[in-house]
């Protein structure tokens, strides 16, 4: 396990048990309590840029989704359910509800996002915001698929194949594949954190999180449509506020109007805009995510 100095100051690593298996988070600050998900792949430490600041007016909650990071790891099933996202849901109701949380504000990038959208529809009670980050709905990628879409998204599609083909490429040479999904431009980034960054690696270095992410994205093209369709059919949407965010140099800026887009999928405001980053808003523009998120979290 990696100890870190000076990253996430007056937070706690903890590992917390659900009903499902035991996610690892870290938890600080005081105020309402705002639940803080993570993207692919990736792990709660893309937050350290924005959460010192936010731990000041609110109780902050970072888990790792399940199959993600240090959170526990459901294997292969040829219906992908343990990766649905009403599942990964309601590991973070009951995570929550451990802290004393029933009612809370959510901020969530791509992934996890993904999964904030399926806990805003299943639990309309439990949260008083939703922000998304460089996303728009699954259902809505999927069914305006073009070539376009197809070469730009790829890896939807790769991750998506059969266990374990993808496992198999991913993990004989992880570090490589990592830099190669995460570079938007001819050279890798380096606005990552050397803490997250090592955090990141050790996670991408373990093959059961590589089994995880690609069975989230099975449950991605399966079982998750399966529910977004249903609850399109019985006109279920979201039913608190909504602050959209993406980054201006990323698809869904030159792609989509995805104001118009959540608002289809929204029954309350839906206000956003793009901020002056790539796909990785958080650590890439995090003092314009900073500026929204308080903003919009009161």
């Amino acid at each position: 396990m990696l100890h870190y100095t000076m990253f996430f100051p007056d937070f706690t690593l903890e590992h917390v048990p659900v009903s499902a298996g035991q996610l690892r988070l870290r938890r600080g600050g005081k105020g309402p309590p705002l639940l803080l998900l993570h993207g692919n792949p990736q792990t709660h430490a893309m937050w350290h840029k924005v959460a010192p600041r936010l731990a000041e007016r609110y109780s902050l909650v970072l888990p790792d989704l399940r199959g993600y990071g240090g959170s526990f790891k459901p294997p292969a099933t040829q219906d992908h359910a343990q990766y649905a996202k009403k599942e990964m849901a309601k590991d973070l109701v009951e995570l929550m509800a451990h802290f004393g949380h029933q009612k809370f504000f959510v901020a969530a990038h791509d992934r996890g996002a993904r999964v904030a959208h399926r806990l805003a529809i299943d639990h309309p009670e439990r949260v008083k915001k939703l922000a998304v980050m460089d996303i728009i709905p699954t259902l809505e990628h999927f069914e305006r698929t073009d070539m376009r879409m197809a070469l730009g998204y790829y890896h939807w599609f790769w991750f998506a194949q059969p266990h374990p083909f993808p496992e198999n490429v991913i993990c004989a040479a992880p570090d490589a594949w990592w830099r190669a999904h995460t570079s938007r431009e001819p050279k890798p980034p380096d606005f990552f954190d050397k803490n997250a960054l090592a955090d990141y690696m050790e996670a991408v270095r373990n093959p059961e999180m590589i089994r995880g992410m690609c069975e989230d994205y099975r449950a991605a093209v399966t079982i998750d449509l399966e529910h977004d369709r249903a609850s399109r059919a019985e006109n279920r949407k979201v039913q608190c506020p909504m602050l959209v965010l993406w980054g201006k140099k990323a698809k869904i800026e030159a792609w989509y109007d995805a104001l118009a887009i959540w608002r289809q999928y929204c029954a309350a405001e839906v206000k956003g805009g793009a901020v002056n980053s790539g796909h990785y808003l958080a650590e890439e523009a995090p003092g314009e995510v900073l500026d929204a998120l308080e903003k919009f979290l009161v």
